[in-house]
């Protein structure tokens, strides 16, 4: 009996008070400031609303951010594959350095690496001069946003699919290749399998990520609705620096994403459940 009552207590006690700090912090750091999104949003009709989302140029910001999001996360889960392979599965001179390195656009100020980027791809710049001899124009246009959301969008896909090869028993490839399969078949019937959960995980942490980022892309981008380059973010920041400080359409802009960003964050839990659960099978 007083073994069963030793396994009833908590190691850690206070739960009424961890839990009400935590509900408070939750509150006054997520759900309450989006709320005001919601508050702010609720002051223009249903009409109204309407109207904003689909101007030209609202409309046109969702679909570059979307497009070149998109396009962005595909790339990062084709070369986050690649370097989470490297990384996992060979030992090389700077295998650490490189690791860290992957960290760098989670630390590096947004604003900062997009200035670098627009440096580094103008016409003026090192990577710029060569691209634009071989016709390729990269600052101020939607190749440049792409670029910046897949420096801000690879370490999603690199650490989503690090544990998962580091825990890939390689007597999975070897009873592939005792039973004479080549290697392409073994990668896509054996290997790619068992990470698909976790490279769909971090395609809609990178997506998600892409579609609502602003201090990488807005300089490189040239912000220009001619051109079809302004994001998302530049018209709800847009909206908040003008002389005519306009909330209720930025709340409703900034509603729409947040829509779409809980759709990726639904989509990416169902991912990592399906991944537990092979991992429990």
């Amino acid at each position: 009996m007083n073994k069963n009552k030793t396994y009833g207590k908590r190691i850690l006690p206070g739960f009424g008070l961890t839990m009400g700090i935590t509900v408070a912090m939750l509150s006054l750091l997520i759900l309450i400031p989006l709320s005001s999104i919601l508050l702010y949003s609720f002051h223009m009709s249903a009409k109204e609303f309407l109207a904003l989302i689909l101007r030209p140029n609202v409309r046109q910001a969702f679909l570059t951010s979307a497009s070149c999001a998109l396009i962005a996360a595909v790339i990062n889960c084709i070369f986050g594959l690649n370097l989470a392979w490297i990384l996992v599965r060979y030992d090389f001179p700077g295998k650490r350095l490189m690791d860290a390195m992957i960290e760098l656009p989670f630390a590096l100020p947004t604003s900062v690496a997009g200035i670098t980027l627009t440096k580094m791809y103008s016409d003026q710049g090192v990577l710029g001069k060569l691209l634009l001899k071989a016709g390729i124009e990269v600052s101020y246009t939607k190749t440049g946003i792409v670029i910046a959301m897949v420096f801000i969008g690879i370490p999603f896909v690199v650490r989503a699919l690090q544990p998962v090869l580091e825990k890939l028993p390689k007597s999975l490839e070897e009873a592939g290749e005792m039973s004479g399969a080549g290697r392409g078949y073994i990668f896509r019937r054996i290997i790619l399998p068992e990470l698909m959960p976790s490279l769909l995980t971090g395609f809609g942490l990178a997506l998600a990520r892409g579609i609502g980022e602003y201090g990488s892309v807005i300089y490189i981008s040239g912000n220009s609705e001619k051109q079809g380059t302004q994001v998302v973010s530049y018209i709800i920041m847009q909206k908040l620096n003008s002389g005519n400080v306009d909330y209720e359409g930025a709340a409703a802009i900034a509603l729409v994403l947040l829509f779409i960003s809980f759709l990726l964050l639904f989509f990416v839990g169902i991912m990592q459940a399906a991944a537990g659960r092979r991992t429990i099978q």
